[in-house]
């Protein structure tokens, strides 16, 4: 009898033991995640590997398609080099205006730059991945995505520590943002599912 009854109390305290940890679930990252950009509400950087078309209205001659070569330039018939990484097509076309007004007149409206192929978008993704390596892509990819496209996670991997490292563009400083995937998987933190910059880093422990 008495045996029987500790079984019983031992077995409650085990189911016990179990829910608690269930209800616990991951803690938090202290972190202010919203303080981070999204690319998706802005103009889209041209980089090298980008395939662009610029296109003059009545000038045939001057229509040019190009990839963006590794020191960042582009060459056009009349304007020769220019600096097409860093800038948007916005601003690549107001430069390309400046430089044929010396030999041609061009209303503003008359160029247009629209990026075929955007090969310059490249993220990695590290550590306790199925698949670990860089990655291109043509569209902007969320945290989750990517994990998805390195394949998801190993047996081993800590999956709620998970580090994704982010250079600053003014300071060049690397700083480290904590996420946990379990809450942002599950719809609890959406704000933790950043869009992945060009360059950034994810590391699984």
């Amino acid at each position: 009898m008495q045996r029987r009854w500790l079984v019983r109390v031992v077995t409650l305290l085990v189911m016990l033991t179990a829910m608690a940890a269930t209800g616990c679930g991951p803690k938090a990252p202290v972190y202010d995640y919203s303080q981070e950009p999204d690319p998706r509400t802005t103009e889209y950087v041209l980089g090298i590997g980008d395939a662009i078309a610029v296109n003059v209205w009545q000038n045939e001659g001057l229509n040019t398609e190009a990839v963006i070569r590794p020191d960042g330039t582009i060459t056009m018939p009349l304007v020769g080099d220019l600096r097409a990484a860093g800038e948007t097509p916005t601003t690549l076309k107001q430069m390309i205006k400046d430089r044929l007004a010396d030999f041609v007149k061009v209303e503003g409206s008359a160029i247009t730059v629209a990026v075929r192929e955007a090969n310059s978008y490249r993220f990695t993704v590290s550590g306790e991945v199925v698949r670990p390596g860089v990655f291109p892509s043509n569209y902007y990819v969320t945290v989750a995505e990517a994990i998805a496209l390195a394949g998801g996670f190993t047996r081993f991997a800590r999956r709620n520590e998970m580090v994704l490292m982010r250079r600053d563009a003014k300071s060049g400083e690397v700083r480290q943002i904590p996420l946990a995937y379990d809450l942002l998987a599950s719809g609890k933190r959406p704000d933790m599912n950043l869009v992945l910059l060009s360059g950034d880093s994810l590391y699984v422990p």
